[in-house]
This record gives structure tokens, sequence and C-alpha cells, in this order.
């Protein structure tokens, strides 16, 4: 499980090199190509003037599927910030089971809030052990316009809910849930200048 602005837990293989996630530059220079919206954020300036291999970094934070971050980054300059999100929608529909394998297998569990109570600890747990050993994959969900204070009971809520699937529909639920956390995790990257602090729950 992750929050809307928790990125990936990737699971770097012996070749993969460490993330370098786009920083602000002082003059950044606008894209040319596609005219941008007067007052487009400067962290979607920053991507679409990022060199390939640094904007497919920042992308694969959003979601960890090759396909996708390379997809997006490919079809850069984006005008508006509307129209990336609805870029980054779109390539997530268009997964194939390999790359929807590759993403899920990089997500895991975000920690419960520090102040969260020993026994919720416990559960939450037990919750996502138990979803792995029948799903195999860590359990993920979009938790945007959930509280802060209520986002541990409605991941409980849902773990419990979603052991009852069986494996190709949990499979579907988890594809959409990853398409929304790509999608809010990208919003929340863009306005936070492109950095991912971590979000407990």
């Amino acid at each position: 499980m992750t929050s809307d602005t928790h990125a990936p837990c990737r699971k770097p293989g012996p070749a993969d090199a460490p993330a370098t996630p786009v920083r602000q530059r002082p003059g950044v220079p606008q894209p040319s190509g596609v005219p941008q919206s007067p007052g487009a954020p400067h962290g979607l300036l920053l991507l679409n003037a990022a060199g390939h291999g640094e904007a497919v970094e920042l992308l694969l934070s959003c979601c960890h599927s090759t396909r996708w971050a390379e997809r997006m980054a490919a079809h850069r300059p984006y005008p508006t910030t509307d129209a990336l999100l609805a870029a980054a929608e779109e390539a997530g529909y268009d997964l194939a089971g390999h790359d929807l394998d590759e993403a899920l297998a990089a997500e895991c569990p975000a920690p419960p809030h520090p102040d969260a109570p020993p026994a919720a600890r416990t559960a939450l747990r037990a919750a996502h052990a138990a979803y792995e050993s029948r799903f195999g994959h860590a359990f993920v969900i979009s938790l945007e316009g959930v509280r802060p204070g209520e986002r541990l009971d409605a991941v409980l809520a849902a773990i419990r809910s979603r052991l009852g699937n069986e494996p190709d529909e949990e499979r579907a639920v988890a594809a959409d849930e990853l398409r929304r956390l790509a999608r809010s995790r990208l919003a929340f990257a863009l306005a936070r200048g492109l950095t991912f602090p971590r979000a407990d729950l």
C-alpha cells in the first residue's frame, strides 16, 4: 500500500543505477514544440526540459513500469499539467501483463503513522502479509480524498474486502489503483518541484 505521495518501493537488480530525481534549476529553458500555458507550473517546465534518462527516472518514481515511463518521456513536451495527467492515465491502460507485473513488484507497504497504536500496527502487518500471500504482490490503493486520520482504517477495510476477490478480479482492481496512484504521484511531484517526500498512513 502506498499513499498518493509515496513513491513505489523499488527493488533494484544488480544493473540498476540509483535514481536521480529531477532537481529545480534556475533559468530552465522553456521547451519548444508545444506552447506552454500561461503560468505553467515550474515542475512541468522542469519535466519537459529534462534529459530523457532523467525524465524516465522521475516517471519511474510514479509508476515503476519501464514501458510506461519511456512512453511518457517520449511524448514530451506536455502543454499543461492536465494534458500530462491525461497521458499518464492513458498510458496506464495500455500496460501489458508483464508491464503490470513490473510495476506491482516495485510497490511495498508504507509504514503506518508513528502515532498509530501497537494493535493497529500489528493488524496492518498481518493484513498486508495475508494479501501478499494470496496475490503475490504488495497491496496497492490510492488514498486520494481520504483524511490522514482515517487512512489506516480505510486500508485495513480495503485489504479485508479485496482478499475475497478472485486473482483475475483483484489484478484488475490493483491495476486501476496503480493508475490512480501514478496520476496522483505525478501531480504531487510536479507541485513539489519533482521531489518525493515519504508519507505515512
